[in-house]
């Protein structure tokens, strides 16, 4: 384990910057990031961003000086790096034609709620997260899981799921149902179809869909998608999260957070579909006892 920095080779703002890692954690790299004063706006995914002149203190600090290449290289190898194609600004363009091949003409919605997945103060709910969902309802569609009457609502209820986001669970998902009906009402949507939108964007608060409905169920597990990915991966989700309820004392996140974990370990599954049950159950269930155990690892 160790925290790495590279040489200030990366102009901007009028200086040179380096790049501070871990190979190990990322919740090792913030604590080393906190003693030394990083301010959090510099943390970019995988890394934080540091001006010329903080490279000596940070190696005296602790910090292993090392090649741009071997830094690379070691990120890689930990699993913690985020590759570029997924990073939110490079996502733009392709949400962007997704939205128009989903709702011809409606650029300016899609533009407008681009603007709200690009929010600063989002972190895990952001670009990346409504690319994952609207890959996860296509894999699940394409594996033959259900759509329900209205698949373009599936779809377009995975742009507003989130669409309001201020940390406040329940009303962020009513929030963001009325602003689909507005919004779609308004861009000549069949009303039908608004009506789903919304309904399927409300079934995120619990994701506990019906049996019998087959567009919740998808649109579900596709959100949940994250909890069944690689390790790595997953402790990338579960650092954004932590960092979108930044505003939350330690002590309360970690207690409200356990509560979450514990409720979603104790459902009979996770997924309502076979194929996220196949492909995502296993793995989710060992991300989240992980996690937990993590949280309830006494503190240092």
């Amino acid at each position: 384990m160790a925290i790495l920095i590279d040489p200030p080779l990366w102009p901007a703002h009028g200086t040179m910057f380096s790049h501070l890692v871990s190979d190990a954690s990322l919740e090792e790299l913030h604590a080393f990031a906190l003693a030394a004063g990083l301010p959090e706006r510099a943390f970019d995914r995988d890394h934080y961003d540091v001006p010329e002149r903080r490279h000596a203190g940070l190696v005296e600090l602790g910090a292993v000086p090392v090649t741009a290449t071997e830094l690379v290289r070691r990120l890689v190898r930990s699993g913690l790096r985020v590759p570029a194609r997924q990073r939110p600004e490079r996502l733009d363009p392709v949400l962007l034609d997704h939205w128009e091949r989903l709702l011809p003409g409606g650029s300016g919605v899609g533009e407008q709620l681009l603007g709200r997945w690009a929010e600063p103060h989002r972190h895990y709910h952001d670009r990346t997260h409504l690319m994952s969902v609207l890959r996860g309802i296509e894999r699940l569609a394409g594996a033959g899981e259900p759509e329900g009457p209205f698949p373009r609502a599936v779809r377009l209820a995975a742009w507003f799921h989130d669409a309001v986001y201020e940390g406040v669970p329940g009303r962020d998902e009513e929030d963001s149902a009325d602003l689909a009906a507005q919004l779609l009402g308004g861009a000549g949507l069949p009303a039908r179809e608004v009506e789903e939108t919304a309904r399927l964007v409300r079934a995120t608060a619990s994701h506990r869909p019906e049996a019998d409905d087959a567009a919740a169920r998808l649109l579900c597990d596709a959100d949940l998608e994250v909890l069944g990915r690689d390790p790595a991966a997953y402790l990338r989700y579960a650092d954004a999260v932590r960092r979108d309820y930044a505003h939350v004392e330690d002590a309360a996140f970690r207690t409200g957070r356990a509560a979450v974990l514990r409720t979603l370990l104790a459902a009979p599954t996770l997924y309502s579909t076979p194929s996220a049950r196949r492909w995502w159950e296993s793995a989710a269930r060992r991300n989240l006892a992980d996690e937990l155990r993590r949280l309830e690892a006494p503190a240092g």
